[in-house]
This record gives structure tokens, sequence and C-alpha cells, in this order.
């Protein structure tokens, strides 16, 4: 089978999978990207089934075998991008079955390739203070933008979550913010004094200064506008060329380093995990792995026996 180049004209029908990705957006409350996401994954999947003849809704095991061989030896997908596509496929089967539509689960049947381990990536507490000391704290954009590294690093919220941070889900008194997560679940972050500080200055100067639309959000953009994720990707890119430093930068990096200098201080999984809001302990566990390396770094350094086997 040669290469399909546009599912979309293949699949005629899309109501189904458009209810389903209203219902992404609206009951679960997934990120733009991740709706996206699902929306590819999906597309190519059922443009596989009009290519070939067969009804999504009635697929079978065979069938549903015959496209993951399609992703594996066609397509050359990675093992952990055919997981992906094959866990949006089983989602949009299970909010199919829960609206009586079908109750097809050849897709849960199938047995999936393991997933290569990857470590978070994190800075070392030495790199952040550097980076710290980047934003110009004289003009409004480096107030802001010292902020929302502090923030990112306080907090460990998500871009996604930063960006909807409004003025009144903070209390200043308690040093608490209420964050509204994946699936609309709430919970409350904790932030230090130097991010308190940090944010005092900034509301009193800078952002009064981008305020030009009176809205609540904290972090707004030179026009007076809410922030984007992708603008405070670019932000991040902008302080980081400036160090020295050599690795990649990304919101996501600044939560695992979150995660990752608590545990290393002592703090225990399971209030890591309500800090991440994490809805699985499983996902916050992967954090031990580069913490028990850390522990063995620091027997293998400071054991009088150890060192003498060097």
């Amino acid at each position: 089978m040669e290469k399909i180049e546009s599912y979309r004209d293949y699949f005629v029908d899309r109501q189904h999978l458009k209810n389903f990705l209203e219902y992404l957006k609206i009951q679960k409350n997934y990120s733009k990207d991740t709706i996206i996401s699902y929306e590819e994954d999906l597309t190519e999947f059922l443009g596989f089934c009009s290519y070939h003849h067969i009804s999504y809704l009635k697929v079978n095991y065979k069938e549903a075998k015959k496209y993951l061989l399609y992703l594996y030896e066609e397509q050359k997908e990675k093992a952990t991008t055919i997981s992906r596509k094959i866990s949006s496929i089983r989602s949009f089967y299970r909010y199919l079955s829960s609206r009586r539509i079908t109750d097809n689960s050849a897709f849960s049947l199938l047995v999936l390739p393991k997933k290569e381990k990857k470590l978070p990536k994190f800075f070392e507490y030495s790199e952040l203070k550097e980076m710290f000391a980047i934003p110009d704290l004289s003009n409004p954009l480096g107030q802001r933008n010292i902020l929302i590294l502090e923030m990112l690093y306080a907090t460990g919220v998500r871009v996604s979550e930063l960006v909807g941070i409004k003025i009144e889900d903070i209390s200043f008194s308690e040093k608490t913010i209420r964050i509204l997560g994946k699936g609309n679940k709430m919970r409350i972050v904790y932030f230090n004094e130097i991010t308190l500080k940090r944010l005092q200055y900034y509301i009193e100067n800078g952002r009064k200064s981008m305020d030009h639309k009176n809205l609540s959000y904290l972090f707004l953009n030179q026009r007076g506008g809410q922030l984007t994720t992708r603008r405070v990707e670019q932000i991040l890119e902008e302080i980081i060329k400036k160090t020295s430093i050599t690795k990649h930068i990304s919101p996501h990096m600044i939560r695992h380093s979150f995660a990752t200098h608590l545990l290393n201080e002592g703090c225990d999984l399971l209030s890591v995990q309500q800090l991440l809001g994490h809805e699985s302990l499983r996902a916050t566990s992967v954090y031990t792995h580069i913490t028990n390396d850390r522990i063995k770094d620091v027997y293998l350094k400071t054991h009088p026996r150890a060192k003498k086997d060097k």
C-alpha cells in the first residue's frame, strides 16, 4: 500500500469525530495541542479504514491488527508514536461505547510495543539561578519574564496552567494559587517569599503598564492580551540563549526540575504527586529514577570504602 497523503479526503462522515473532539475540549478540558494530536491520530485511522473499505464502527481484531502492522511496517513509526496513536483510537472507542454508538473493543485486544523509558530532563539549581539573572527588571517585560521563571519553578505548574492564572486565583497572604488543571480538576499550589516579592513588584509596576484591556489574567502580552503558551516557550528560549547553558529549554523541563529538586531535598512522593496534579502515583514515580541515581552518586563520592574503590 502506498502512503496515503490526505486521509481527510477519504473520510466523509466526521460527525462522531467532531463530537468526540468537542467532548475532549468541554468535558475533559484538554489543551488545544492535545486535541489537535487526537484529531490527527484519528483522522489518519479513519482514512485508513475508508481506504480499505473497513467500517470503523464494526472493525474486527484482524483489521485492527492490520492497522497496527501498517504503522509498524509501512509508516515505520517509533514504538512511542504507535502507542500514542492506538491510545487515541482506544479513547475514541470508549467514547463511542459510552454513547451507545458501538461496543467495539478490537483495539483493546492489541498488544502494544514496549515504550522506551526516557528519564525526564531537568536543570541543576545553579543553571536555574543563571537564568534568573537574565531578565532586565528595569522594564515591564523583564519583570514579567522573571516572574514566569520564578512561578514555573516555585509551583511546578504546566505552561497551560500558568497562562490561565488570574489575579483572583492568588492568595497573597497564604502564598497559594488555585490551579485549574487537566480534566477541570482544581488543586492548590504554593509559592515562596522570593516569588511573592517578584509577584507583587510585577503587579504594581510592569503589569500595570501592559494592562490595556482590563483583563484578570496574571500574565499579559505587550498589547494587554492573555499571554500564550507558545509565547512563554519563546521567552524561555530567548533567556537561555543569553546564558552559558547548552541544554534545550521548555516549560515542562522546569516542571521536571521542580519535582526532582523537591525529591532530592527529602519531599515525599505523594506530596510531589499532589503538587504536580498527577492522577496516578505512577506518573510521578519516574522522578525516583533520577533521585536514586543522585543518591548513588552521593554515596560513591562520600562513603570511605566506596571512595577507596576508585
